[in-house]
């Protein structure tokens, strides 16, 4: 698997999951960011592959609709031609803050080693191009 693709998926998911719309998934009236914003600290972690969090609180409905991407994480990395089991880390974190308004970070590593991080802003997410890491 190239780092590049596990990236790209990275990226989708996350930036799916942000949009509040869950298309993927058939999850509606979703806000990652109203719920980051609600209580300290300010920012919820979604580990994609187990659908754990860490940061702030979440409403079930935020909680279901993590399962729901977990549950379909199999079937896009069928699209993305990535098998599920060569990838070790997929995290974003969701945030707002005055600066970069709505943003998140995407964290990813393969069984391999090679990890990547990037940060997006807006929606869709845009890459910010100077906080994008590589390993």
């Amino acid at each position: 698997m190239k780092l590049g693709e596990l990236k790209s998926l990275g990226h989708n998911l996350a930036d799916s999951f942000a949009s509040g719309i869950g298309l993927l998934v058939g999850v509606y009236e979703m806000d990652v960011f109203a719920e980051a914003a609600a209580s300290d600290p300010g920012y919820i972690e979604v580990n994609f592959i187990d659908a754990s969090t860490t940061g702030s609180a979440i409403s079930t409905t935020l909680q279901g609709a993590i399962k729901s991407y977990s549950n379909a994480l199999p079937e896009l990395c069928k699209k993305h031609c990535i098998n599920p089991r060569q990838i070790k880390t997929l995290i974003a974190r969701f945030g707002t803050d005055p600066v970069y308004g709505p943003h998140f970070t995407v964290s990813v590593e393969g069984i391999d080693g090679r990890s990547s991080t990037d940060r997006y802003i807006g929606f869709p997410g845009k890459r910010l191009r100077t906080g994008s890491r590589n390993n």
